[in-house]
């Protein structure tokens, strides 16, 4: 992973003495419980001035380091803790195959991962359940202990206890060497104690004799310790347990699936054009400025611009969006996107790391192996769980031993103490959630950079929305038509709609004025829109102009088909408009809009109202917003009668107007003073510092850069109901943290109590302990299910 500096949060500069920390990604090996990560983090942080979070479900360690502290260094320190640790590096690029090429010899077609270890995990759990099965039954159903079956149990228990526990007695082992303890300790311990005294009572004891029979108890009880075995209790808790690992393993690989999916988006390979031929390349090797094919039904290769053709663009993998979104020459398309229709060629603006997938997937992820500050307080308490039931277990013998006399009820009890007491559902309750919350986050369009914005969603009541761009399109456009005699399409004074849009949408054509530019390209669509219902074909487009002539502040004039018009002031004589277009402009002005005159042959002959229109989605988007007891509020720069307008379209009842955008800031400062807890979605370069400041910062990822970089939420759509979405999906991430360590607290406190007083059996302790951990893991899943 490529080392970066680290910024201080308030200015983006970099913090006095954080400016030259280093960054790195390990991925840890050995893990098997949230202790072993608890131990790793407590180690990498005693290094001088190294700060680390190891995440137990991702198997990472985010690291941040000085210069005189190099990579090897924290590996070295990993490696003495008694795990393996290596530095997460970019996987090369893969050669494309020659079409038609079969693989090399000894090519690997899948590759090595996960999916191995999940295998080999698969195996042993499969081996050590066919032999623990007539162990169990043989000690749990007396009917069925024929003369010499303790023998049996022996044989078959025999490989369970020593190749299938042989991954907990072989960490057990290497904790002990490094000073330390952990759940392994504790189940090798367990299983190994219940294994030696069946042992001691066969061989030594009368437990051996033909004939011998015992029954099984669902707690602790008085026997004779030389003919009582546990073979069924070290055979079925290892087996219990290695069924609740892989359980386990397979559910973290299903909560990352998200983001796997997500890294698998890109295309493969492009076909360049390279002196007006087609050259095939992997997108690796893709730069800047290079200008390449998308045939219909390919995916776009990178971020960049269409120079030639137009389509529909469907980035539903991307962005959740369903609805695919029309581009053309000019028009930004994004990587990972599908040509749905005709054949485009896009020059490359982004590449590698810097295209909107990769960021999404390196945002994604870093939230993944972050930690909620409930986390931290779970990994405190794993840190030093298994010490205390390690005295736990040696102090329930004492007492039973002493108060009963019986050494194998006290064994017993020890025992089941001693696997019950599993630390590993708290190590997953926060990670497990986050993995999948911000996986089917990133599905919907929606980055979650770190567990700490969960808490702040929990918190917000007042949510401040930026006008242009994020409740509006950002975009002036044509709203409305009036033509002297009445009404908005009306007919009067010898001149139609369709007429007084071809020869002002003609004339304004010829401007750059962002006012001019929306009536020409409304005029365009209006006519198209009317050709195709019958209009008579030269209607359906705009005619040349000549003699034009551009007034600064007073509009523009030019002769079109023969007629004299202006657009503007200029279109306004001296003497009173007429009466209804008078109340037309009024109108239009009266609901913020941009109201123009258009005059034919120097009579006024028509108004056209422009405006930023209001995106369609921003009601519902405000409704959602209120439904989750939130107060919205308009901010923007515009002047108050637009603003107004715009809130009323859409149900805000407050308005914040005609605000400089250094003054974007003081106003998120002044709602947190009044006590309101601060939500703020925007998608400007004038937003990023409000973004910043803002309890809780949403950017629009159709934004600018510095607003997503300034943003505790991306919405990779430019749909506001997504902001409405994020603050639900961050909820229930945090109710489903919460819900797990819940469980995870309270099974432990009321498990081990039970335990030490003999009211488990070792075997249905080791059952209780493996599937608390299915527990949490399956709860968290159900965050999939989000929509």
């Amino acid at each position: 992973m490529t080392s970066t500096t680290t910024t201080g949060p308030a200015t983006g500069t970099p913090a006095p003495d954080e400016a030259s920390r280093a960054e790195v990604e390990l991925l840890i090996g050995g893990m098997t419980c949230a202790s072993c990560a608890a131990r790793v983090e407590k180690k990498l942080n005693r290094m001088e001035g190294v700060t680390a979070t190891v995440n137990y479900a991702t198997e990472k360690a985010k690291v941040a380091y000085p210069p005189e502290v190099a990579v090897d260094d924290l590996i070295a320190t990993v490696v003495k803790t008694g795990y393996t640790a290596e530095e997460k590096l970019p996987p090369p690029p893969e050669p494309l195959p020659r079409p038609g090429a079969a693989p090399e010899p000894g090519a690997r077609t899948e590759p090595d991962g996960p999916g191995d270890a999940l295998g080999s995990l698969r195996q042993r759990l499969l081996t050590s359940a066919l032999l623990s099965l007539p162990v169990v039954l043989l000690a749990m159903v007396p009917a069925l202990q024929f003369d010499n079956w303790q023998w049996l149990s022996l044989t078959l228990a025999a490989p369970v206890v020593v190749w299938g526990g042989l991954p907990f007695h072989r960490a057990a082992y290497t904790n002990v060497r490094h000073g330390a303890a952990t759940m392994d300790t504790l189940v090798s311990l367990g299983t190994l104690a219940a294994f030696g005294w069946s042992l001691w009572a066969l061989f030594w004891g009368d437990a051996g004799m033909p004939g011998m029979r015992h029954g099984f108890e669902w707690t602790v009880s008085r026997t004779d310790g030389a003919s009582t075995i546990y073979l069924e209790v070290a055979a079925g808790v290892i087996t219990l347990i290695l069924l609740g690992r892989y359980l386990e393993a397979r559910s973290k690989r299903r909560a990352g699936a998200a983001l796997r999916a997500l890294l698998e988006l890109g295309a493969k390979d492009v076909a360049v054009l390279r002196d007006g031929r087609e050259v095939r390349i992997p997108v690796d090797a893709l730069g800047v400025g290079d200008r390449f094919l998308v045939r219909p039904g390919e995916k776009i290769a990178t971020d960049g611009t269409v120079v030639e053709g137009s389509s529909a663009v469907d980035a539903a993998l991307l962005t959740g969006e369903s609805v695919p979104v029309d581009v053309t020459v000019g028009d930004s398309v994004t990587g990972a996107t599908v040509n749905a229709g005709g054949r485009l060629v896009v020059e490359a603006t982004r590449v590698g790391a810097d295209t909107q997938l990769a960021r999404m997937a390196r945002l994604v992820e870093e939230a993944q192996n972050g930690k909620a500050e409930v986390q931290r307080l779970a990994d405190r308490v794993s840190a030093v769980f298994v010490p205390v039931v390690l005295l736990l277990a040696a102090g329930t013998f004492g007492v039973w031993l002493g108060v009963t006399g019986d050494t194998v009820a006290a064994f017993t009890a020890a025992v089941a103490v001693l696997i019950i007491a599993c630390p590993c559902a708290l190590g997953l309750a926060t990670p497990t959630a986050l993995m999948v919350g911000t996986g089917r986050g990133a599905q919907l369009g929606i980055l979650i950079k770190g567990p700490e914005v969960l808490e702040s969603t929990r918190r917000v009541d007042t949510v401040v929305l930026d006008k242009t761009g994020t409740v509006t399109t950002g975009r002036m456009t044509l709203q409305d038509v009036y033509v002297s005699g009445g009404t908005p399409g009306a007919t009067g004074g010898g001149t139609d709609e369709r007429e007084l849009l071809r020869l002002a949408g003609a004339l304004e054509d010829a401007s750059e004025h962002p006012v001019a530019r929306a009536i020409a390209a409304g005029a365009r669509e209006r006519l198209r829109t009317a050709h195709a219902a019958g209009a008579r074909e030269d209607e359906g487009a705009l005619p040349p102009v000549e003699h034009f002539e551009n007034v600064p502040g007073r509009g523009v004039r030019g002769r079109v088909a023969g007629r004299e018009v202006a657009v503007g002031r200029l279109a306004e004589p001296a003497a009173a408009l007429p009466e209804d277009l008078a109340r037309a402009r009024a109108a239009a002005e009266a609901e913020g809009r941009t109201a123009v005159v258009v005059a034919l042959d120097g009579r006024p002959a028509g108004v056209l109202a422009v405006a930023d229109a209001v995106k369609e989605t921003s009601a519902e988007a405000v409704r959602r917003l209120r439904a989750l007891g939130l107060t919205p509020v308009l901010l923007t720069g515009d002047n108050r009668a637009v603003a107004e307008a715009v809130a009323r379209t859409v149900g805000i009842d407050e308005v914040i107007a005609e605000v400089l955008p250094e003054d974007k800031v003081a106003e998120v400062r002044r709602l947190r003073a009044e006590g309101r807890t601060v939500a703020m979605v925007g998608d400007g370069v004038n937003d990023a510092a409000a973004l910043a400041t803002a309890d809780l910062g949403l950017a629009m990822g159709t934004g600018t850069d510095a607003a997503i970089e300034a943003g505790d939420l991306t919405l990779v759509r430019g749909d506001l109901r997504a902001a409405a979405d994020a603050i639900r999906l961050s909820r229930r991430t945090l109710a489903t943290i919460k819900g797990n360590l819940v469980w995870a607290f309270g099974y432990n406190v009321a498990a081990l109590p039970l335990a030490a007083a003999g009211l488990l059996n070792p075997m249905i302790a080791g059952a209780a302990m493996a599937f608390s951990s299915v527990f949490v893991v399956t709860n968290s899943l159900r965050l999939r299910s989000f929509s």
